[in-house]
């Protein structure tokens, strides 16, 4: 009886540990190239890892034809919490947005008052 114990509470010790990231399976995954159009995809994991982008080619044909990606992803931090980011990236760089990312304020001289 109590080896029946001892074991029933190993067992539960072992299923309560939290599964090795290494062996996260992809549980969906959705891929399109559109070419010249464009891509999108988005994948979603066993672990709890989400990811969604989508791309288009922005003034195709001209001079200053740029790339625009938007997306998001989201994970599960070791404290347990969900964290998503959402975020463009285009001719101006990349651009996350998320609660737990700091923004950085941007600040405007005016050089000609500085020279004085």
């Amino acid at each position: 009886m109590k080896f029946a114990i001892v074991f029933a509470a190993v067992l539960a010790v072992a299923l309560a540990a939290p599964a090795d990231e290494r062996d996260a399976q992809v549980l969906k995954y959705e891929n399109d190239n559109l070419g010249v159009d464009g891509y999108n995809f988005q994948y979603e994991t066993s672990n709890n890892i989400n990811r969604a982008e989508t791309a288009e080619l922005k003034n195709f044909g001209d001079d200053v034809a740029a790339l625009v990606v938007r997306g998001s992803y989201s994970y599960t931090g070791p404290d347990g919490q969900v964290y998503t980011v959402n975020y463009v990236a285009d001719e101006n760089g990349f651009q996350p947005e998320a609660p737990h990312i700091p923004r950085l304020q941007r600040f405007r001289f005016n050089l000609s008052s500085a020279s004085r």
